[in-house]
């Protein structure tokens, strides 16, 4: 387990402390070791410290505790033997106004029991050394920042990859600088990458594996352990799988980094393992060769609905900010096409991993059992919940009510069920209805989809500019096309409504 007296957050050398100039600092007594460091700054005038120490700091003193008789005694072996107990990792001791020197019998105690002893001189105020430190330590947890999410973009990259599972292994393996293995259900090995430790570093982390392995309430998700000088992380992937992890060093961003690569890999082995999954690869592979979705849809489930969802990442720069009355102005640039980790983690929030991240619009296959809800940073549409046979339809129901989403600024938009007025007409009659009154629309689809729009907006020209990413002008002028192509007045309410009703036919 680690070392609970040392803080999980990024360290600094005592070196690059001793290196700079502007403090001139000087180690008197105790191991220049480079590999020393420190985790904070502390000052304290008490005899006996240790209470107020967590691990891992600079203590600064000016030596206001000592007595006049105290190198005679054990005042100082009991004063440094304390702060190395409390996990103290050096001592800084200020000369002037108390002490001219730093006292022999203190420089002789810190050789003994090992602690870093510094000089601080007259002229270097404590609070310079304390400013100094925490300089220090902000750069390392920018660096150790920039570390992980630079991680974090090549484990996603890894993931998209044609072997994606070996190369999420490899990439995490090349990150933490360490061997990464992932083990089955069975507790088999059957993957690994990077450099493999020496006995017994493997037999110890396959069975750690079997700690986090679920076998029943209360099994831990996660866990580790240290052999051979090797630290070990075993990570249970919720699908009967496990992540291991071995390396020589743990840095504080290593957890963060394996646990991306965790999320990854769940991803990617979920549906393997389960008769739905391999039912749904089964009909990924009929249509790919060929096969009609009226012949695969048995596969998915003959009595199973399905929604499908439409999500967009919010970009501040594609709407501008909306007006006092809610007006936005019309986009002028297409939204950025999201990355693969968000598009991943968004599929795990929604409880599917049927999912097609290609283009600028994420499209996500969701079980009716499992509602959609809003999630931050994203713009939704949902379909309702139909039957494969008519996933086609809900996939362009399901674009609708995204453009809608996006032109009100509402997070989550779903398609309407209520029919109304379409009740009490056939279908037929319906049907036939709507195509005869657009017929002069028949060969303009973007004039078809413009009046839908324009309607479903209750007529507003920037909304439906944002719904459609066109100029405002370009819609003022295809309804005024659809206006002369139809022979309409699109300002009667009756109009509208007879017009809309013949659009929610197609």
């Amino acid at each position: 387990m680690p070392d609970p007296t040392v803080p999980p957050t990024p360290a600094v050398p005592l070196s690059a402390l001793l290196a700079r100039e502007d403090l001139a600092l000087r180690l008197i007594a105790g191991p220049s070791d480079p590999s020393l460091v420190i985790h904070a700054a502390h000052t304290s005038e008490m005899a006996d410290p240790y209470p107020y120490l967590l691990g891992g700091e600079l203590l600064l003193t000016a030596g206001v505790h000592i007595p006049e008789a105290a190198g005679s005694g054990t005042y100082f072996d009991d004063y440094v033997s304390r702060i190395v107990a409390a996990g103290g990792a050096a001592l800084g001791f200020g000369l002037a106004p108390v002490h001219d020197t730093v006292p022999r019998a203190l420089v002789a105690a810190c050789d003994r029991y090992g602690l870093p002893l510094i000089e601080v001189p007259p002229q270097t105020p404590f609070t310079a050394v304390a400013r100094a430190v925490w300089q220090l330590l902000a750069q390392a947890r920018l660096a150790e920042l920039r570390r992980v999410t630079e991680a974090q973009q090549s484990l996603a990259s890894a993931a998209s990859r044609p072997d994606p599972v070996p190369s999420v292994l490899r990439q995490l393996a090349n990150r933490l600088g360490g061997w990464t293995a992932l083990y089955g259900p069975e507790g088999t090995d059957i993957a690994s990458a990077g450099r493999e430790p020496a006995a017994p570093v493997p037999g110890s982390l396959a069975e750690l594996a079997d700690v986090v392995r679920p076998s029943g309430p209360g099994t831990p998700t996660s866990a580790t352990h240290a052999t051979a000088g090797t630290h070990l992380a075993a990570y249970a992937l919720g699908t009967g799988f496990v992540l291991g992890v071995a390396t020589p060093s743990r840095e504080p961003g290593d957890h963060t980094i394996a646990s991306v690569a965790a999320v990854l890999l769940t991803l990617l082995t979920g549906e393997q393992q389960s008769g739905s999954g391999a039912a749904r690869n089964s009909a990924l592979v009929r249509l790919l060769l060929g096969g009609t979705p009226e012949e695969v849809a048995p596969l998915l489930g003959k009595g199973d609905k399905w929604f499908v969802v439409h999500a967009s990442p919010i970009n501040k720069r594609d709407i501008a900010d909306l007006g006092a009355r809610g007006t936005a102005r019309p986009a002028t640039n297409h939204p950025q096409p999201p990355d693969l980790l968000a598009t991943t983690a968004l599929g795990a929030a929604l409880g599917s991993t049927l999912i097609d991240p290609g283009g600028e619009v994420v499209r996500i296959l969701l079980p009716a059992d499992r509602a959609p809800e809003p999630h931050p940073g994203w713009t939704l549409g949902a379909s309702d919940a139909v039957s494969p046979q008519q996933l086609t339809a809900a996939d362009t129901q399901a674009a609708r009510a995204l453009a809608r989403a996006r032109a009100t600024r509402t997070p989550l938009v779903r398609h309407g069920t209520r029919t109304g007025l379409a009740d009490l007409v056939p279908p037929h009659e319906a049907e036939a209805h709507a195509r005869a009154l657009l017929a002069p629309l028949a060969e303009h689809p973007a004039l078809t989809e413009t009046l839908r729009t324009w309607l479903s907006l209750h007529g507003s020209w920037d909304r439906t500019a944002v719904a459609l990413a066109v100029h405002r002008n370009t819609v003022r002028q295809r309804i005024a096309r659809c206006a002369a192509l139809l022979d309409a007045e699109l300002d009667d309410p009756d109009v509208r409504m007879e017009l809309w009703f013949a659009l929610r036919q197609e």
